[in-house]
C-alpha cells in the first residue's frame, strides 16, 4: 500500500463552515484568491475549489457578492451569531415536537448555558 501525503478531503459542509469562517473575521468582502490564502496554513486548496464553494453559498442565500475586477468578492449575509439562530429556528420548526426537542436541548446545555438562556427569556418576558 502506497502512503500519500495529501490532506484527508474536508466534507462539503466542513470546507462551508471553513470559509465562511474566513469571511466572518475578515470582516469585509473577500476575493476567492483571497479566500484561498487565508485557508492556505491549513491547507492547498485549488481556486475553482473555493470559488465553487462561494458560489454555491452565494445561490444559498449565504453571501453577497460584488465584482471586484475580474473577480467577485463575497461576503455574509449574516454574522456567525444570526446564522446560527436561524439554523436553530430551522431545526426546531422542521424537527417535529417542539416541546420535546427543546427539552432535549436544554438537558444537554452546562450550568453557565442555562443561565444565559434563563437570562434570554427574562430580558424578553420584561418587553
Amino acid at each position: 500500500m502506497r502512503k500519500t501525503s495529501r490532506t484527508p478531503r474536508l466534507a462539503t459542509g466542513e470546507l462551508e463552515g471553513r470559509i465562511m469562517d474566513v469571511l466572518w473575521e475578515a470582516g469585509g468582502r473577500l476575493t476567492p484568491t483571497e479566500v484561498g490564502a487565508q485557508l492556505r496554513p491549513e491547507r492547498e486548496l485549488a481556486y475553482t475549489t473555493v470559488m465553487t464553494v462561494l458560489a454555491r453559498l452565494s445561490d444559498k442565500g449565504m453571501l453577497t457578492r460584488e465584482r471586484r475586477g475580474r473577480a467577485w468578492a463575497y461576503q455574509p449575509v449574516l454574522g456567525r451569531e444570526e446564522l446560527a439562530a436561524e439554523q436553530m429556528n430551522a431545526i426546531l420548526r422542521d424537527g417535529g415536537d417542539q416541546s420535546t426537542a427543546l427539552a432535549r436541548f436544554v438537558d444537554h446545555m452546562t450550568p453557565a448555558e442555562r443561565s444565559r438562556l434563563r437570562k434570554v427569556l427574562d430580558a424578553r418576558a420584561k418587553r
